[in-house]
């Protein structure tokens, strides 16, 4: 009895920490009966406890008060899903992504104030949000200023119509909105993340960490994740070729062998997004499997529905958004699509698909 519990704490500490390339050469065979089988390209992330959230210099308002959190286990992709991943989708289901198709009058004005002028006919085409660096230092405040509705930006051609993702296989599929995400969970028999499990599995199984390499600051010398480097958002001092996204294991992964979980793109979260929902989570003694608010609710926008997600991008930087740090929170309407906004997966062990 001792050499088996032995034999299976091994096993569990291999798989759990090796590359998601290695994850097939696991000894599965050896493994007991009762533990799941090795899903290709996944990690096992044991259940623990953690302080989620954050009470730093740094923090936002909706990143407090820091409160304890349980998650039991799950498997989580060690990448986010991939361009080729995505056409495999696309190819077995005949999907078509929110950016593909033109927006309806009645969408839009579902999540503006009453009263609102209707938005001009030409607006209503296929498009997306590609960023727009700008030429000269701009003002910070306003971040419309660095975006543009692009016709014909999608999935297949992330910068527009004359752009493809031909040779970027293995760079993460961007301008994915929450419908889309959950298509292809759906479709591959997993679920997006909880914040809750996505915050938890970002620390890598460290506990006080402000970053998912530890708690030293970013190095542009020695990049420890994809994020902008230079002068935000008219200078870029990165290498030719790392402008945009990267492949998914470009960069180190984290203590849990999860890639790209800062930078690279922004990950949807099952959660809906509200405001003051961390406060609510602090009075209970402890949070068991949070899956997030019951309503939604962004000040900013107090008519628009959002979900959460997570990770920080490309586009991150010092000057403006540190939302590469772990307990880092974006809000964002389920329809939208930007080209540095994708996703990963998870998978619950107990039912083999999806929690509710």
């Amino acid at each position: 009895m001792i050499k088996m519990t032995y034999c299976f704490h091994i096993a569990l500490t291999f798989f759990a920490t090796s590359s998601p390339l290695n994850g097939n050469e696991c000894c599965c065979s050896q493994l007991p009966s009762r533990f799941p089988t090795v899903p290709q390209g996944m990690i096992w992330i044991p259940a623990g406890e953690f302080n989620m959230g954050s009470d730093s210099k740094d923090a936002k308002p909706d990143e407090k008060p820091v409160h304890k959190v349980k998650v039991d286990s799950f498997w989580m992709d060690a990448t986010p899903v991939t361009n080729r991943q995505f056409q495999e989708f696309v190819n077995a289901t005949g999907y078509v992504t929110t950016a593909e198709k033109a927006p309806t009058l009645e969408e839009i004005m579902k999540q503006v104030p009453a009263g609102t002028p209707e938005p001009p006919a030409e607006l209503l085409i296929a498009a997306s949000l590609v960023f727009k660096p700008s030429n000269k230092p701009i003002s910070l405040r306003n971040h419309y200023d660095w975006w543009d509705w692009k016709a014909g930006a999608n999935w297949k051609h992330p910068l527009g119509p004359e752009s493809s993702v031909i040779g970027k296989e293995d760079h993460p599929v961007v301008h994915i909105s929450w419908y889309d995400a959950n298509a292809y969970a759906q479709w591959a028999g997993k679920r997006l993340p909880t914040e809750a499990e996505w915050e938890y599995a970002a620390r890598g199984g460290k506990q006080e960490v402000t970053y998912v390499w530890g708690n030293e600051e970013f190095s542009e010398e020695k990049p420890q994740v994809n994020i902008w480097q230079g002068k935000f958002p008219f200078e870029s001092s990165k290498p030719d070729g790392y402008f945009g996204t990267t492949p998914v294991t470009a960069y180190k992964p984290n203590g849990y062998g999860l890639y790209d979980m800062s930078g690279n793109v922004w990950q949807w979260c099952s959660d809906l997004y509200h405001f003051a929902y961390y406060q609510e989570e602090a009075k209970k003694d402890i949070s068991l499997n949070p899956t997030g608010a019951t309503t939604s609710l962004d000040p900013v926008e107090p008519h628009a529905i959002k979900h959460v997600h997570r990770g920080g991008s490309f586009l991150c930087h010092d000057s403006y958004c540190k939302g590469y740090r772990i307990a880092a929170r974006m809000k964002t309407c389920p329809d939208t699509s930007l080209n540095h906004l994708g996703f990963r997966c998870v998978l619950s062990p107990e039912t083999g698909k999806t929690k509710s």
